[in-house]
């Protein structure tokens, strides 16, 4: 069943249920209204006897009902969980081209300063073997000068000068390319391993932050991300792995936006992407900026459709957005809005209860 199907069955199993009980609510009245209007006790006890046995069988029906549509529920929520899951690993399966070439390149040069380094010990151990041999020699007599000349004679040999400076810079560069592969790695493991079904409070910062490094190959060569989180925002009682993907999507969706309008317009440089966070009362608000293409007026009223789709073949399936909008507003009580200017970009902003309160 695809999630368009789940949501309308999941409203219509609902609607259904309205619908009984408010028919047992009809019925409850009907008895209260005779009993109070003055009919005949024989008269009157019949026409109880027959609603009652109505009431009853209602009742029975409806509890069975109740039983049916729990459980279709329950089972819609275990596909909606595995639906979502599927599109985060389907994510992280689409960005893996990305993030291999970004641990690929620190990873080159730590290899490269590892042969420079492994080369520059030989020099450094021979320069060493040859200052103990010769303070062995002057130890036992030799000359002074013959000793500082060898010495010379070594040191512009093995180009000391050159060695001293670029040592200290091959293992700086090393390790700054190790760190940066952790954070990678790091990050990928906090966005693709499954948070707690419950909400708990979390850094929407951080996540926000997290969701750069996995997806940043998304953008790189045609927009720049500027970041402007408030150090101060309070900590989002939400689940962090499902609202990871909603920012994924959407900064996806602006990476696309952008590299559209690049390409129908060659004469440009890069692109912008902004994203802020704040804190507004007792909710906090994302923007997602871009100078995309905007969004032309005709299709804004179906940007969180499910399947709604403007790119093209192997861009998108037009799930990003709807499960998007369905996780701020429908799990988190949040609205998911957005303002567009076609030709000059769109902005979409994401607000939330600070205490995760359900719609």
């Amino acid at each position: 069943m695809n999630e368009p199907d789940e949501l309308t069955t999941v409203a219509e199993l609902r609607a259904r249920l309205r619908a009984q009980e408010k028919t047992i609510e009809v019925l409850m009245d009907t008895v209260e209204r005779q009993s109070s209007g003055g009919v005949p006790s024989l008269e009157l006890l019949s026409q109880n006897l027959s609603l009652e046995q109505v009431v009853q069988r209602k009742t029975e029906t409806l509890r069975q009902q109740g039983e049916e549509l729990q459980r279709a529920l329950s089972d819609l929520q275990l596909t909606q969980t595995q639906l979502l899951q599927a599109k985060k690993l389907e994510s992280v399966g689409q960005l893996a081209a990305g993030i291999a070439h970004e641990i690929n390149t620190p990873a080159q040069f730590i290899g490269s300063n590892i042969d420079f380094l492994s080369e520059s010990f030989r020099d450094v151990k021979r320069l060493l073997e040859t200052v103990l041999e010769q303070i062995r020699a002057l130890a036992e007599g030799a000359e002074v000068r013959p000793a500082l000349q060898t010495l010379t004679d070594l040191f512009a040999e093995i180009d000391w000068d050159y060695l001293k400076s670029e040592i200290p810079t091959a293992i700086g560069q090393s390790q700054e390319g190790i760190q940066r592969i952790t954070k990678i790695v790091q990050a990928m493991k906090e966005f693709s391993h499954p948070s707690s079904k419950e909400k708990v409070h979390n850094d929407l910062n951080k996540l926000i932050e997290t969701t750069i490094i996995v997806a940043s190959n998304e953008w790189k060569y045609f927009a720049d991300v500027r970041t402007d989180l408030a150090p101060d925002l309070p900590l989002v009682c939400c689940l962090a792995d499902e609202l990871g993907q909603v920012f994924l999507n959407i900064l996806v969706n602006a990476a696309h936006a952008v590299e559209s309008r690049l390409s129908a317009d060659p004469g440009e440089k890069k692109g912008t992407i902004a994203i802020s966070s704040r804190q507004d009362g007792q909710q906090v608000e994302i923007r997602i900026a871009d100078t995309g293409q905007g969004i032309p007026e005709e299709i804004q009223g179906r940007v969180f459709d499910p399947f709604f789709t403007t790119k093209g073949v192997g861009k998108g399936t037009g799930q990003g957005l709807a499960i998007a909008h369905d996780v701020v507003t429908q799990k988190h009580g949040g609205t998911l809005s957005f303002e567009t200017e076609p030709g000059k970009g769109t902005v979409f902003i994401i607000r939330l209860p600070i205490g995760g309160a359900a719609p």
